[in-house]
């Protein structure tokens, strides 16, 4: 198997190496890049191989920057050093990848999933991943506007303890206890909330993750938070949440 490195940290690279020759000896890395501007200019001249090692983040840009000058059918290996929750996205949209310092235990796992994913277009995942990277790198809110009377104010999204809806309408309340009416619904404020910091529990609270206090389970398969401004049902985690809240809890 011939192999592509495009990382622009040495140490990286001859560390990946030295892995994947231990895990399979007939890998043979062929080529090493480390920029934007080389891997464009090698696969202009010809260059081919079975499977692509890529950095994330090059010397001189982003590598999606790559695949908006060229088109390659070679299987990709994602490396990167996003968090949790990039790392997420990258598993639904069927990405293999490597998280640095790469181990040689999640090195093989990745190239067992490359193996088994020879039957998915390589176009398709490319496209999968281009739309996970762009989500990533989404701008959320980091505050509000609000209006109490006459006044205007702004309110930093790390002091909000939670987002409701009553009767309709939907309230920002801080940590002080604060309630502010604002034009947003729940459904929109889930798109822009960051979603590491914010979940939504049930249909009418989204609350952000310091305003929880203790988590309990309750009755019929749901959970209950404990939290100073939120009591009654308000407080309970939805049945068909809570999957995803536990799993939020865990990012």
């Amino acid at each position: 198997m011939n192999v592509v490195i495009i990382e622009d940290e040495k140490l990286t690279a001859d560390h990946l190496t030295l892995l994947l020759q231990r895990i399979d000896s007939h890998i043979k890395v062929v080529k090493y890049l480390d920029s934007v501007k080389a891997t464009v200019k090698a696969f202009d001249e010809g260059l081919q191989a079975d499977l692509l090692f890529l950095d994330i983040h090059l010397a001189d840009g982003n590598s999606f920057d790559i695949f908006n000058k060229i088109e390659t059918e070679i299987p990709i290996i994602f490396t990167t050093a996003y968090d949790n929750y990039a790392i997420q996205a990258f598993k639904q949209n069927s990405i293999d990848y490597l998280l640095k310092p790469i181990s040689q235990k999640d090195l093989t796992f990745a190239i067992d999933k490359f193996k088994k994913q020879q039957t998915i277009p390589q176009q398709q995942l490319i496209e999968n991943i281009t739309t996970a990277y762009q989500q990533l790198n989404k701008q959320y809110k980091t505050r509000f506007l609000v209006k109490l009377g006459q006044n205007m104010d702004t309110i930093q999204t790390d002091k909000i303890h939670h987002f409701e809806t009553q009767d309709s309408l939907s309230f920002l309340v801080t940590n002080k206890g604060s309630r502010y009416a604002i034009d947003y619904t729940l459904d929109q404020l889930e798109k822009m909330l960051q979603p590491n910091d914010f979940f939504r529990i049930n249909r009418k609270v989204i609350v952000h993750i310091q305003s929880i206090e203790k988590v309990n389970t309750y009755f019929n398969g749901r959970l209950s938070i404990q939290s100073k401004l939120l009591d009654g049902d308000a407080r309970v985690v939805s049945r068909e949440r809570v999957n995803d809240f536990k799993a939020w809890l865990d990012n």
